[in-house]
């Protein structure tokens, strides 16, 4: 198992004549960070709930908030645990991988979510993020 390091979200960057748009995460009492490519309507999401602008009808992330409530859980952490290389058309890049730890009644839940919608979900709840160590030190690289 890999350390966790306490990160916070500090800025979504969203540009309006690109399909790539920015999460910044940096460490938590620390110097290090950096980003997360998201697609625009993940940024705009997060943005939103950033400003505390709710839709009138659930969107995914609520309706998996109310879920994990329902069944009388609660989100624990976030925590964003792997980086690894892909290749789309002949382009290689990497892919960010997370878990939503989720804490039922009796036992610990650990859901594999993009890191977009593990990080809305954490603004919504008001719950920390982490990266485990090994994902951190690949990233700034």
């Amino acid at each position: 198992m890999s350390k966790e390091i306490e990160m916070e979200l500090a800025r979504v960057l969203i540009q309006e004549e690109s399909t790539q748009q920015y999460v910044l995460l940096r460490e938590k009492n620390g110097a290090r960070e950096f980003n997360i490519v998201v697609g625009t309507a993940e940024a705009i999401t997060i943005d939103r709930r950033l400003k505390g602008k709710i839709t009138p009808r659930p969107m995914t992330h609520d309706l998996l908030n109310n879920t994990i409530e329902a069944l009388g859980g609660y989100l624990e952490r976030v925590v964003i645990n792997d980086l690894r290389p892909i290749e789309v058309s002949g382009v290689s890049s990497f892919t960010f991988f997370s878990l939503l730890v989720i804490k039922p009644v009796d036992h610990w839940v650990q859901i594999d979510a993009r890191p977009s919608d593990a990080i809305v979900l954490s603004i919504v709840k008001e719950t920390p993020i982490y990266v485990s160590q090994h994902v951190l030190v690949q990233a700034i690289q």
